[in-house]
């Protein structure tokens, strides 16, 4: 044991003891601060861990949006079958309709022509007449009757190609889901890897700072106890303005840290149009550049993908903007350098925050869900390219398949 004395009291604990915990304080400093160099180490493996998983959800965002295209056109043929279906079902009803009050007559004519027409009271020369005339209507009836059939069957077809249609597009969502898992989990992964290493940084800098502290402490003591009160109020101003000093100097230099990382380009930009750049979903074009909307002229491109499709950044750059914005919704805003942004609204989830460095092809959010066999409208992306602010046509960037 050792005692902290005021500079009002005299000194009436040996040092020795005191010297001995002042060692060992400052091994514990020592060992502290190793232990924070690694964790710090452990965060930029995990930063590069993040970005090797990045490339990877390239390559896994490329093969899903394959399976996207896939979904989305099968889910056209669906809502096509089950469009001529209803039209042929409703073309069988009226047809069939038509033709059912001469049924009777029909069978009856087939089975026993000469008898029937017999029936009627009529003159010889009316009644060889009304057989011809009956043989026309026999033949027209069984023309109708064909065409019934015809329908019938063509209803029957359509009901068999939906019923395997359908299986195909339920194992193509299938595969679609799968592979939206996969993407997921990839990029939790790469968070919690993250966010466990930033985690240890916090914890080992908090365990140096302490240690070092205690240290500092202990050096305090046995500067009080060997020196005078006098010098032990010097030394101990002295170290308060160095402390402050260094605090000051070490606030700048994380300012200045800051300000360079900001000042670095976000991207390389995007160059002359050539048509290289990744689309952003896999889907159809609907409205392109500077076509007539009731606004004016569209100022960017509309697709239409398939159900909770992934999007992802035409280009590499930086996130600098993303959440719900006025009437756009979920909207995210890339620079990609050199004055040019991309904007992209349409989401029903983000998969990127502010701040966040992206790749060509790496995925952002995920579209809504949609029923193919519904009657409801089909979410649609909204993509818009900007440069030095001023809206430009994205489509001579674009690959014409993503």
């Amino acid at each position: 044991m050792f005692l902290l004395l005021s500079p009002f009291q005299s000194v009436a604990a040996p040092s020795v003891p005191v010297v001995g915990q002042v060692e060992e304080a400052e091994r514990v400093r020592v060992v502290e601060a190793e232990a924070r160099r690694v964790a710090q180490a452990a965060v930029r493996a995990a930063v590069l861990e993040e970005e090797r998983l990045g490339r990877e959800r390239v390559v896994a965002a490329a093969r899903l949006r394959a399976l996207e295209g896939e979904v989305e056109g099968r889910a056209r043929g669906v809502a096509d079958l089950v469009v001529r279906r209803g039209e042929a079902e409703a073309r069988l009803v009226v047809r069939a309709a038509e033709l059912g009050p001469f049924l009777p007559l029909m069978e009856r004519l087939g089975l026993f022509p000469a008898e029937t027409l017999l029936a009627v009271p009529m003159a010889p020369e009316d009644a060889v007449r009304g057989l011809i005339v009956l043989g026309g209507m026999v033949r027209a009836l069984e023309g109708e009757a064909a065409l019934l059939r015809a329908e019938q069957a063509e209803v029957d077809g359509l009901v068999a190609r939906l019923e395997v249609e359908g299986a195909g597009l339920t194992a193509a969502q299938a595969a679609q889901a799968a592979a939206g898992a996969v993407l997921d989990a990839q990029i939790a992964a790469a968070r919690e890897a993250r966010r466990v290493a930033e985690g240890v940084v916090v914890e080992a800098e908090r365990r140096a700072a302490a240690a070092g502290a205690r240290a500092a402490d202990l050096r305090a003591a046995l500067a009080r106890i060997e020196e005078e009160r006098r010098a032990a109020e010097v030394r101990a101003k002295a170290e308060a303005e160095a402390a402050v000093r260094a605090r000051r100097e070490a606030d700048a230099e994380a300012a200045r840290a800051r300000a360079e990382a900001l000042a670095k380009p976000a991207g390389p930009g995007l160059g002359s149009p050539k048509g290289v750049l990744t689309a952003p979903v896999a889907g159809s074009v609907v409205r392109g550049f500077g076509e007539a909307t009731e606004g004016g002229a569209a100022t960017g491109m509309t697709y239409q993908p398939a159900p909770g499709a992934r999007v992802v950044s035409p280009c590499g750059g930086r996130v600098v903007y993303g959440g719900v914005f006025r009437s756009f919704g979920l909207l995210v805003i890339v620079d990609c350098g050199a004055g040019y942004h991309f904007v992209l609204s349409g989401f029903e989830r983000l998969d990127a925050q502010v701040g966040q460095s992206v790749q060509a092809g790496e995925p952002v959010g995920q579209m809504p869900a949609w029923d193919v066999r519904g009657t409801a409208g089909r979410s649609s992306l909204y993509l818009e390219l900007r440069r030095d602010g001023q809206a430009v046509n994205p489509a001579p960037y674009l690959r014409a398949k993503g």
